[in-house]
């Protein structure tokens, strides 16, 4: 597995003057920010707030407006996902994505392929040394399923897997394309206590590989329990920033978006 990423809390990720517009509605306006490396990086904020946007922005889904964004100091902003991705930013979603006739192990592999020698024409057509390459990505692949604690799941159809489960192999395939930055958009959503324990221990295993994580969710328990630092969205703009205990202690926050006092809840858009 991929151990290497940038040297621990020098920035891995610069967002400099980020806006998008879709017409006249501004979802970012003019974010600046800096998201350490190594760390668990979380963004908050409730329905409008852009969470989602700057996830796309970042990630090559939507081109942004206006501003920067760079990966170690290589642009990303215009790039097309699949580029973004050989530079090594990956992300899940929201709703599960995955192959669901495939098998478990299969869906992992397709997320080794921007680390292949070879692409999709040459496994096609079975040129020569692809076999020796199959068996490098299956051997990879397999790595991060034991990882992930789903190796014994390998040859299961990907749709046969109990939901909280799927939404862990979404994580084995986006951590399969070896990224230095992976984007977890509500990784929790529908699942059990049990089952969100469990994912933030994972999140927490995933940091020790030195790959910074870049967390939207709802479950504030979990985000309060695993972030390093927090990012707060008002309104496609920053409205706050700092450990878990600042922003708990922030009063503009609490009653804005954690809701303590009148019941708002910090569901994403």
């Amino acid at each position: 597995m991929n151990t290497a990423a940038s040297q621990p809390n020098a920035p891995i990720l610069r967002i400099e003057g980020l806006e998008k517009r879709f017409g006249g509605v501004a979802a970012l306006q003019g974010i600046d920010y800096e998201v350490p490396g190594g760390i668990i990086q979380a963004v908050i904020g409730p329905n409008g707030a852009g969470k989602t946007t700057l996830f796309n922005c970042i990630s090559g889904m939507i081109e942004p407006s206006k501003g920067r964004i760079s990966l170690e100091g290589c642009r990303l902003e215009g790039l097309a996902p699949h580029k973004i991705a050989r530079f090594g930013v990956s992300r899940t979603f929201q709703h599960v994505a995955l192959f669901r006739k495939m098998t478990v192990l299969e869906n992992v592999m397709l997320g080794r392929r921007p680390r292949t020698r070879r692409g999709f024409l040459a496994a096609g057509f079975r040129f020569p040394g692809m076999r020796s390459e199959e068996e490098r990505i299956r051997k990879k692949a397999l790595e991060y399923l034991d990882f992930v604690r789903l190796a014994h799941l390998a040859g299961l159809d990907a749709g046969t897997l109990p939901f909280g489960k799927q939404k862990i192999l979404e994580i084995a395939r986006a951590l399969a394309t070896e990224p230095r930055l992976i984007l977890l958009d509500e990784p929790a959503g529908g699942l059990n206590m049990r089952e969100t324990e469990e994912l933030g221990a994972l999140i927490q295993q995933i940091r020790k590989l030195r790959v910074t994580v870049l967390l939207v969710e709802h479950d504030m328990n979990l985000i309060m329990d695993i972030s390093d630092r927090i990012l707060v969205l008002d309104f496609g703009k920053v409205l706050a920033s700092g450990t878990p205990a600042e922003i708990k202690e922030n009063r503009t926050v609490i009653e804005a978006y954690l809701g303590v006092e009148n019941g708002r809840d910090t569901d994403a858009t």
